[in-house]
């Protein structure tokens, strides 16, 4: 689904990837996870052409989406829903014009369908009672959720997520995870993550991948990862308090 072949790329004299290869298949949750500064974000923005690599390339099913321009990229730009750190949501929109727009902006759909649309998103994200709210007046989880709905409501095939638990309890936390699980199920999309969350990684992730000084160290199912004896695997699990998967699973019934 998407491939990074011997990606690198530097900001100035620092080299924030350094030849990482890796695929992510179709209908699985990948997460990164690292450090402040470590890179994750810059891979996802790879993944949607907000930044090029200085070598190599990357494929979205047999696109290479790191060499398209044009019509081609915009072709392959739909095919992903983005939710940002921030969520991103327009101030002086209703939560349900905020959804709206991808469609009003991307499509030719009567106003009819793209209302029926986004309530439909609203309803999955359980925020059908809000969509006449300003951003202002929802909570941090709520304005997350509602970027989510953004996010999906062209249907894309793959969901990115730059740091959805971001500034939210470890309540509103786990509640995002489980959307986001529940989402991958019932919509059938490949989820990227992105986050330095661990529980979070661990508890909806199909694979973990560390980055680690540009490079992936650890990259395996949850069970996997959190038996690698890489050091800064080790670190990262102990930094969060993470011994075995029942204090993952702990956390998500909590």
């Amino acid at each position: 689904m998407i491939r990074f072949e011997h990606v690198t790329k530097h900001f100035g004299p620092r080299k924030v990837l350094d030849d990482i290869d890796f695929r992510i298949e179709k209908g699985e949750t990948f997460v990164v996870v690292g450090l402040s500064g470590a890179g994750k974000s810059v891979t996802l923005r790879h993944m949607i052409r907000l930044l090029t690599p200085d070598s190599g390339r990357i494929l979205v099913g047999g696109d290479c989406i790191s060499e398209a321009s044009g019509a081609d990229l915009d072709r392959i730009l739909s095919r992903f829903g983005v939710l940002f750190q921030s969520a991103a949501l327009l101030q002086w929109l209703t939560v349900l014009d905020n959804v709206c727009l991808p469609l009003r902006q991307k499509t030719r759909l009567p106003e009819e369908k793209i209302l029926a649309l986004a309530r439909e998103k609203l309803a999955l994200v359980g925020l059908s009672h809000a969509e006449d709210l300003l951003p202002a007046n929802i909570s941090g989880g709520m304005r997350k959720r509602a970027g989510l709905a953004r996010a999906i409501v062209t249907s894309p095939e793959i969901v990115l997520y730059d740091e959805p638990t971001s500034g939210l309890d470890p309540l509103g936390s786990r509640q995002i995870d489980r959307l986001i699980d529940d989402l991958r199920r019932r919509l059938s999309v490949t989820s990227v993550v992105v986050t330095h969350d661990l529980y979070s990684a661990l508890g909806i992730g199909t694979r973990v991948a560390l980055l680690y000084e540009g490079r992936f160290v650890a990259c395996a199912p949850p069970e996997e990862f959190i038996r690698s004896t890489h050091p800064a695997a080790r670190g990262f699990l102990r930094a969060q308090g993470i011994e075995t998967m029942e204090d993952v699973r702990k956390a998500f019934q909590e």
